[in-house]
């Protein structure tokens, strides 16, 4: 009896213990690199294996469900979130190169080049320069959407680095796949707005349109989700230099034929911008890959799928730990 109060105590003191460490409301940090200054936030213990969430277009840190982040660091892994180049709270060293969305966008639908002032690989360089600044040599990877883009050519360039890869509503840039309509593209590019006002209804108004039609939103609540975003930075100009990054991308086949990096891809059977078959070819093409398929998630973090995704990436993740140990889910 004795026995079991002792490790009853001792679960209820490691519970409370993995809360103090995991606080998602940690500071927000500024990385000085070459390009870019950085802001990043990093939740959980310097001595975990280091866990790099990468957003997709125009997210921001803040996009990653404290949630979310909480569950991953009481997985015993310490996470880094952050902003990437041109939005959030990351500045540039030097300002970036001038360019017309408007332009670039008539010379993809010509099927011409897009010339783009940074491309995915920047990106890619950006979070391993990161990595470097906070002294982790080798970490585990998840990006979600361009985020995920970002990811394949952080793997790619520097693979004895990555533990594993973890791809959420991604895609290989491959010709031929499934686009989104038309409407939802026009919702995506549409970043200018005269004030807040109405650019905090043309947030809410992307997000629902990404959303699950298994789901019904608060629009409330997406206002609110869209005024936290807004009033932390806008960039709209950023946002557009990040959609010509995307654009300016050729196929990544070739590089994913050619990855041997541990990785899991994560799709939704619903996802209205990267349809499903974005996310079986995407794992086609990577040997070695497992393949989760999640029945209604489309492309956000709505709240009745995060215990799927959880249940998806937890397992992946601490199954490829490099230190062996298997953390148990404080929950």
């Amino acid at each position: 009896m004795r026995v079991y109060f002792f490790i009853l105590a001792l679960l209820c003191a490691s519970s409370s213990w993995a809360a103090g460490r995991c606080d998602v409301h940690a500071p927000v940090q500024q990385a000085q690199l070459k390009q870019v200054s950085l802001a990043y936030q990093s939740v959980g213990r310097s001595s975990d294996p280091a866990l790099l969430l990468v957003m997709g277009l125009g997210g921001q840190l803040i996009h990653w469900p404290d949630e979310v982040v909480e569950a991953l660091c009481k997985q015993g892994f310490r996470v880094i979130r952050y902003d990437n180049r041109d939005v959030g709270l990351s500045r540039w060293n030097q300002a970036p190169a001038d360019a017309s969305l408007t332009f670039e966008l008539v010379r993809y639908r010509l099927g011409l080049s897009v010339n783009a002032p940074y491309t995915l690989e920047d990106m890619a360089e950006d979070g391993l320069e990161l990595m470097a600044y906070l002294d982790e040599p080798r970490f585990h990877v998840l990006g979600v959407s361009m985020g995920g883009m970002i990811a394949q050519h952080l793997a790619a360039m520097a693979p004895e680095r990555v533990e594993s890869l973890t791809l959420i509503m991604s895609s290989s840039g491959a010709q031929g796949l499934p686009a989104p309509s038309p409407a939802l593209i026009r919702q995506l590019a549409q970043r200018s707005a005269p004030n807040r006002e109405v650019a905090i209804e043309q947030q809410a108004d992307l997000l629902a349109a990404l959303g699950s039609p298994q789901v019904h939103d608060d629009r409330q609540v997406l206002l609110q989700q869209a005024a936290a975003s807004y009033d932390r930075a806008f960039n709209p100009e950023g946002v557009k230099r990040q959609i010509m990054a995307i654009l300016a991308e050729p196929s990544r086949v070739e590089l994913l034929n050619r990855l041997r990096v541990p990785t899991l891809v994560v799709h939704g059977t619903a996802d209205p911008l990267l349809p499903v078959m974005h996310g079986v070819h995407l794992a086609a093409h990577i040997q070695g890959s497992q393949l989760r398929l999640i029945p209604g998630l489309a492309h956000r973090f709505q709240e009745p799928f995060k215990g799927a995704l959880l249940a998806a990436v937890l397992p992946y993740l601490q199954s490829h730990r490099a230190d062996g140990i298997g953390h148990i889910a404080q929950r």
